[in-house]
């Protein structure tokens, strides 16, 4: 697909996404939401050899300054309804993707930004990072997973207080309450962020994927999580990558990983 507001670089084994909307502070409006679900849908299941990706946004101020609020104007509840279903899709899509995915926040990270965040498996964020979920100001909630994830990550107290009250946290604060993983000098986002994939893609490529599957059932409703675990357990039993790993160990060596 060719894309208008997402720029993707791909270089050793790492794809690099930035929404390149600067004049719009990259809010997500309904083009970008349909140039994310294209990327992780298919196209990045096409790039040989990948690791990982990260996400960030164009500029020095903002990673995505939220939604497109001006494509929001005319919506009735029925189209708000699709609206929210459709950027909580792809937001699963990206919460679902077999590599790891970090978000490297460079800014404001405001409503559909923070759910962005969010919706990575890791997030870094620059100390001049600004964090929250302010659709209250407008009238409106969260609409792509905000409600749900923020409990999920910092818990129901002050999850309530930060989406109620719309107040905007810092870098610092976020990394207290659990909500980002690293908070690093402005401008080394995007380092911290492939620093943290390359790390990660020393490990067996199958048993980090089912890890990702395993989490992700913690907060899916309807599924047993204790169960997924025993079955993604017992799926790498069955790989290579398994045998390679435990023979190494028992060896005192490095494991070389093939994703078999």
């Amino acid at each position: 697909m060719e894309y208008q507001n997402l720029q993707v670089r791909f270089e050793n084994g790492i794809a690099q996404l930035t929404v390149s909307r600067e004049k719009a502070l990259n809010a997500l409006n309904m083009q970008t939401i349909s140039e994310l679900k294209a990327f992780f849908e298919k196209d990045a299941y096409a790039l040989e050899g990948l690791k990982g990706i990260v996400i960030t946004g164009a500029g020095e101020r903002s990673f995505v300054a939220g939604a497109d609020i001006a494509e929001f104007l005319n919506l009735n509840a029925e189209e708000g309804q699709a609206l929210a279903k459709r950027g909580q899709e792809v937001f699963f899509l990206i919460e679902r993707f077999p590599k790891t995915v970090v978000a490297a926040v460079n800014g404001f990270a405001l409503g559909g930004g923070c759910e962005l965040a969010m919706a990575c498996h890791l997030r870094v964020a620059g100390e001049k990072a600004k964090f929250g979920q302010p659709e209250v100001n407008l009238g409106l909630i969260p609409g792509y997973g905000g409600t749900q994830r923020l409990v999920h990550l910092i818990g129901k107290t002050k999850a309530m207080e930060l989406l109620l009250t719309a107040d905007i946290i810092g870098a610092d604060e976020a990394a207290q309450l659990g909500l980002v993983n690293y908070v690093v000098p402005s401008g080394s986002e995007v380092e911290k962020a492939v620093e943290l994939i390359e790390k990660i893609a020393t490990k067996a490529p199958f048993a980090v994927a089912m890890v990702i599957d395993a989490v992700y059932a913690c907060t899916t409703d309807g599924v047993d999580g204790f169960a997924k675990e025993v079955t993604n357990f017992g799926a790498c039993c069955g790989t290579d990558d398994f045998r390679e790993g435990a023979s190494a160990f028992i060896e005192k060596r490095k494991p070389t990983f093939t994703g078999k």
